[in-house]
């Protein structure tokens, strides 16, 4: 049998609630499949499974909040007999850090709204932040029909269907869940970037990058294209990074167990601010071997997704370095904090243009400044250094990228 737990959604995650199950007890799960969504403080996570079996037994009931590592479920592999027993090693109790119950108490989150459905019926799937909006009006996400990705009920959904639902001439009540849920993750964020401050010894670089034949290039292919297919210079810089990685493995690295181990895969996070307050940064799977048509693609689902609070668990489980832009806040430089267990943090500041020499002459060029982050247990100034000129080189022979 192989036990499948509550996973660890980033560093600041200490707990999770069992939000539904996807499949049953009897069903068959592949590598990949999802078979439970989870709620944490980021939103509504659909948890993948990574071992192919039958789904042999469910542990713990949708609507339990248990720390990270409890055994949610158990999967019976190729070769086991059906029934078998499960190993004395399944009972619930966690492997990480949390308090060290044999079997943990659960809290339980508030049920669903009594509804007319039968029983076992599936859960109206809402990011939660539309589910505390939806609670404060009196309203019954059953009722609601959701526009999200896979059509997960967004906080538009909720304000749509509000006037409908709400007394007339009876002013909804005020919205406190959802900053609620917004101060705890602004307090798992502040967790998570102390703890990266107090263990992490950082040392920061900056480069300014002149970005004039990239963006050439761009807006030339952007005219050849349709709206919808056209690319965001932002896909240029990921792609980039990707790329730059493939020569300083040390820095495409998670540090663990008192060491740091590179990561054969290059997983680029990219940090999105969600409209709630707060942001989450998911992984752009081999950022490096995507096209950058593919690399669009794959940016603009996570972001939608991002948003309606709809993410997968390896999706924030897998990043292997992270990129972090505030470009568009008005931001020259930024000098970002590492999110363990990542080793460095690639940021980027706003597009400007400022006088560049060219040859003998000096000309208006727009360019960008790249600073970088880095775990000096892992590299050092001169690595960091020839890190950022390759970013720069790739970046002026953009048909490359």
């Amino acid at each position: 049998m192989a036990d499948f737990t509550m996973p660890i959604l980033g560093s600041d995650m200490e707990a999770g609630t069992l939000v539904a199950w996807r499949k049953h007890p009897g069903d068959r799960v592949e590598r990949g499949d999802i078979i439970a969504e989870v709620e944490t403080e980021k939103g509504l996570i659909e948890v993948e499974v990574f071992t192919p079996g039958i789904l042999e037994r469910i542990v713990v009931d949708p609507g339990t909040k248990v720390p990270v590592g409890t055994l949610l479920a158990t999967i019976r592999t190729a070769g086991e007999p059906a029934g078998a027993p499960p190993p004395a090693a399944a009972s619930p109790t966690p492997v990480a850090s949390p308090p060290p119950p044999a079997v943990p108490t659960p809290t339980r989150a508030a049920p669903p709204p009594p509804g007319p459905a039968a029983a076992g019926a599936a859960r109206p799937r809402i990011s939660p932040a539309a589910r505390a909006r939806a609670a404060s009006l009196g309203l019954d996400p059953a009722s609601i029909t959701g526009t999200g990705p896979h059509g997960v009920i967004t906080l538009e959904d909720v304000a749509r269907a509000a006037p409908t639902a709400a007394p007339l001439g009876q002013a909804p009540p005020p919205p406190t869940a959802p900053a609620d849920r917004q101060a705890a993750m602004r307090q798992a964020i502040a967790a998570a970037m102390a703890r990266s401050k107090r263990e992490v010894p950082h040392f920061y670089l900056a480069s300014t990058i002149d970005l004039e034949p990239a963006l050439a290039w761009l807006e030339a292919e952007n005219a050849r294209r349709q709206v919808p297919h056209r690319l965001l210079a932002g896909v240029l810089l990921l792609k980039a990074v990707a790329l730059a990685l493939r020569d300083f493995p040390e820095l495409n690295a998670r540090w663990e167990a008192g060491r740091a181990a590179s990561s054969p895969a290059i997983h680029v996070g990219t940090a999105i601010a969600l409209r709630g307050g707060g942001l989450v940064a998911p992984a752009l799977h081999d950022t490096d071997r995507q096209s950058l048509d593919g690399l669009m693609r794959c940016f603009r689902d996570v972001v939608e997704r991002a948003r309606a609070g709809s993410l997968r668990s390896s999706e924030l489980s897998d990043p292997t370095i992270t990129v972090t832009s505030l470009g568009e806040r008005g931001v020259d430089t930024v000098f970002p904090v590492i999110y363990p267990p990542q080793v460095a943090i690639v940021g980027f500041g706003r597009i400007v243009r400022r006088p560049w020499v060219v040859g003998d002459a000096v000309v208006p060029r727009r360019v960008v400044t790249a600073a970088l982050a880095a775990d000096h247990r892992v590299t050092d100034g001169h690595r960091a250094g020839r890190f950022l000129d390759a970013l720069d080189r790739l970046l002026q022979e953009p048909a490359g990228l």
